[in-house]
């Protein structure tokens, strides 16, 4: 695929400014879209500074009528919309009964309907063009839910099966528009001092920690390689193969070990609260307060990269097997 627009939803911070920066590097003009003019406009600059063009549009993306008008906003700036991806979300953390519906529904409303809003913006677009790519930034929790995250990943998994039918439906109608998704494991960022608690303890990325820019280059892969999907890390594989092979160990294991690692100390960093369920945050940062212990390179995002290689590989490898059989047969 060659540069032309993205536009990224939650573009403010972490693995959405990371991804726009990004995309700029590549020679892409990039659309912001966010909550707040402020965050967005340093969200800007930094692409700026990469020597990249953006364009800034305020936008909620619960509301589909604000989505709309910053997808009109950003393609009479920089041209139609090639890549739209659909990354903004939020955090709830505790454990169920104590969350209340307030804020089960504005969890829902942004990761779930942001999405599916996000997605009928940009299929109004690419459907009459027959192109283009729209990228959903789900997660591991969407092949397997975790404690204290029965919102996050309640919406996680609503959206890959929401995904599954709408890419169905694009390939009944042999459209060429393709939908991909992104599935990052815990990651570096400001979502956890953004996060909602109910809680009596501030809340942490579960190790191991990976680094923005890592998920932004799987969302770079997914976008312009026309891959169903993209498992950023072993880890991911992991928790989808457990839940589908042996879902009721993965029950027990994620109920007695799933919870504490999620737990910070009292004087961590993400103590720092900056909630944004309600309101745009003022951490607009790419990484979180985790740089030390993050992890900024995966084998199996350099097996995503080199799949084609390594099927080559194992191509020639089988070949050279079935050579070695047929003559001491």
């Amino acid at each position: 695929m060659h540069p032309s627009v993205v536009a990224i939803t939650g573009a403010s911070s972490g693995i959405g400014r990371a991804t726009a920066i990004l995309f700029a590097q590549r020679g892409w003009r990039v659309g912001l879209i966010g909550r707040s003019a402020e965050t967005l406009d340093a969200a800007r600059h930094g692409v700026v500074t990469e020597g990249g063009t953006a364009a800034i549009a305020v936008a909620d993306v619960a509301d589909s009528g604000q989505l709309e008008a910053a997808a009109a906003e950003i393609e009479a700036a920089l041209g139609p919309i090639v890549v739209w991806i659909n990354n903004a979300g939020v955090g709830v953390y505790g454990k169920f009964m104590d969350i209340p519906e307030r804020d089960f529904r504005r969890l829902t409303e942004t990761n779930y309907y942001g999405t599916v809003n996000g997605t009928r913006v940009a299929l109004r677009r690419m459907l009459p063009r027959n192109r283009g790519a729209i990228v959903q930034v789900l997660s591991a929790v969407s092949y397997r839910g975790m404690p204290l995250m029965s919102p996050y990943s309640g919406s996680k998994y609503a959206l890959r099966g929401f995904t599954e039918a709408v890419r169905a439906e694009l390939t009944n109608d042999r459209s060429r528009v393709h939908l991909t998704m992104v599935h990052p494991p815990a990651v570096n960022t400001p979502f956890y001092n953004h996060a909602t608690l109910h809680l009596d303890t501030p809340v942490r990325p579960p190790p191991p920690v990976y680094q923005p820019e890592l998920i932004a280059d799987a969302i770079y892969l997914a976008a312009t390689s026309r891959r169903r999907e993209v498992k950023v890390t072993e880890q991911t594989i992991a928790l989808a193969l457990g839940n589908k092979l042996a879902p009721g160990l993965m029950d027990y294991l994620a109920g007695k070990l799933g919870v504490a690692p999620q737990l910070a100390d009292r004087d961590d960093p993400v103590a720092e609260r900056d909630p944004n369920l309600d309101r745009p945050g003022r951490n607009n940062a790419i990484h979180g307060p985790f740089d030390a212990e993050s992890l900024s390179s995966s084998p199996q995002m350099w097996a995503n990269r080199n799949r084609d290689a390594i099927g080559l590989g194992l191509g020639l490898i089988a070949l050279a097997w079935l050579a070695g059989r047929a003559r001491s047969a």
